[in-house]
């Protein structure tokens, strides 16, 4: 979706996202919903939303819900698993479905259930420490409601019948062991994100403008910030003025928080990582498989490099994907500059840049053994997931670009994040989000995080409260302590969404 409107040279609104993807998308329609009256104007470099990391194509729209991903519960040394953090995770992926439910019973959005789809979510893995470590996974896991159902398998015949693309032509007396939640789902990110951007320039007091360089960010004496833009075709220069700043843009939010000269974004730098997809262009195969198979990561990859077998709905189109496939560029965004990681190197961050890359040396070794994969490397390692795989059958899709975060550190200098952060300004008038998995999934739950921090005397108002609590039910309630509260939030959200539901699955 795009919307053209003519941006005078001077504007002011009462909020200014930077960002047309699913962070501003969220951000944006929270805000609006709770205080109708807001000044909201969106500024987008591209000429359509989501085009960057909101994209189908770019994001990994596992519907991230820590059922399948094996990065997020780690085994530690005494042998047991850690599962705070896939936990955390389950539960925030609930509070996103409450949210987006929300808008399509209230009509908020014209959104169907193109955008969000049933599929089941498993953890693959094969050799004997790795079986074991599956295992004691499940048991981990189904020990907390959030993950009742999830099933555990090593029976070659039950493994067949699950993904029967994954055990063709494997080795039988190879030891193998699978888990399987029914209640896994595929979102199209970049739908949902143009819908509800869509909806938001509908509404009174909301403008969106379409390519657009945010060139520079100044707090002004009265503390509301200029935001001065640049037009990137015609060159024209506009301003625009906001008492509330947010830059939700993806991989190009580092730089701009540069910009913006608040003492809370020194020394935070970043680490770009691009992508690439082996895309199936056989339909009978991409049939025969129903599922998001996800693998271990190699040792020295980064978790948006965990392996997966992936069955995706683009575009009204069923499509099966493998990767991603690592590789390093200095970019900060697929349609970003060369020039993007060297301009962000500063005084203040060069000593956390330059720490934290001595210190993940094993990262670049996997970076650059992963740039030089052949086309034959690339489909021996999908042979890991689909024995039978043909190379005839896949082509190369160039994914997204991320951005992973580098911040100081007392200890070491500076450290390289794998999550996502919220950077905000003492007093609360500008916030960036920086990083990436599992981003999308868990937006709802980032923007109530920031809306806490930069928004805290509105938040607690007996209007906000109330607000909020219609918009997503067990606000202010945890999902991971109240089993009965799941049961029923869940049961709603997958009415709405049209889902399968947790009690489906049982019968």
């Amino acid at each position: 979706m795009k919307t053209e409107r003519v941006l005078p040279d001077v504007s002011e609104a009462d909020v200014v996202l930077i960002g047309a993807g699913i962070m501003s998308a969220t951000l944006g329609m929270m805000l609006k919903l709770l205080q109708p009256d807001l000044r909201i104007t969106v500024l987008e470099r591209l000429d359509e939303a989501a085009a960057e990391s909101s994209d189908a194509w770019n994001n990994a729209g596992t519907g991230h819900a820590a059922f399948c991903e094996l990065n997020y519960t780690p085994e530690k040394a005494d042998g047991s698993i850690e599962t705070a953090k896939a936990i955390s995770i389950s539960e925030s992926f609930e509070i996103s479905r409450q949210f987006w439910s929300y808008l399509i019973q209230e009509n908020q959005v014209n959104l169907s259930n193109s955008f969000i789809k049933s599929i089941p979510h498993m953890s693959f893995v094969w050799g004997d420490d790795n079986v074991n470590y599956l295992r004691k996974r499940h048991a981990a896991l189904t020990a907390c409601h959030l993950f009742e159902g999830m099933e555990y398998s090593e029976d070659v015949e039950v493994l067949k019948s699950w993904m029967p693309l994954v055990m063709e032509g494997r080795d039988l007396l190879e030891k193998v062991a699978a888990t399987r939640m029914e209640l896994g789902t595929d979102v199209n990110f970049g739908a949902l994100t143009r819908c509800m951007l869509e909806q938001l320039g509908k509404m009174e007091g909301v403008n969106l403008y379409f390519g657009y360089d945010v060139r520079k960010l100044r707090q002004r004496p009265d503390n509301r910030w200029s935001v001065r833009i640049r037009h990137r075709e015609t060159h024209t220069k506009h301003k625009v003025r906001g008492s509330f700043v947010f830059i939700g843009a993806g991989g190009g939010s580092l730089p701009l928080l540069l910009k913006s000269g608040i003492p809370e974004g020194n020394g935070f730098g970043g680490f770009p990582v691009s992508g690439q997809w082996l895309k199936c262009i056989n339909p009978a195969v991409i049939e025969q498989h129903h599922a998001k198979v996800y693998g271990k990561a190699s040792v020295g990859s980064p978790p948006m490099s965990v392996p997966h077998l992936d069955t995706r709905f683009i575009n009204g189109k069923r499509e099966l994907l493998f990767g991603p496939y690592a590789g390093f560029t200095t970019k900060f965004l697929k349609n970003g500059s060369f020039f993007d990681l060297p301009l962000s190197l500063k005084v203040n961050n060069l000593h956390p840049m330059l720490a934290a890359g001595i210190k993940n040396i094993p990262l670049t070794q996997y970076l650059i053994d992963q740039v030089r994969q052949s086309p034959d490397e690339r489909v021996e390692a999908l042979r890991h997931y689909y024995p039978e795989a043909r190379s005839e059958d896949w082509e190369l899709e160039v994914a997204g670009q991320r951005v992973q975060v580098i911040k100081k550190d007392p200890k070491h200098g500076g450290v390289l994040e794998f999550g996502t952060e919220i950077v905000s300004g003492a007093n609360g008038s500008l916030a960036a989000l920086l990083g990436a998995s599992p981003g999308a999934s868990t937006a709802v739950s980032i923007m109530i995080n920031l809306l806490h921090r930069c928004f805290p005397v509105k938040m607690q108002s007996a209007a906000w409260q109330q607000k909020m609590k219609q918009m997503i039910p067990s606000y202010g309630e945890s999902l991971a302590d109240d089993p009965v509260l799941l049961r029923k939030v869940r049961s709603w959200t997958s009415e709405v969404l049209g889902l399968q539901n947790i009690v489906d699955s049982k019968v």
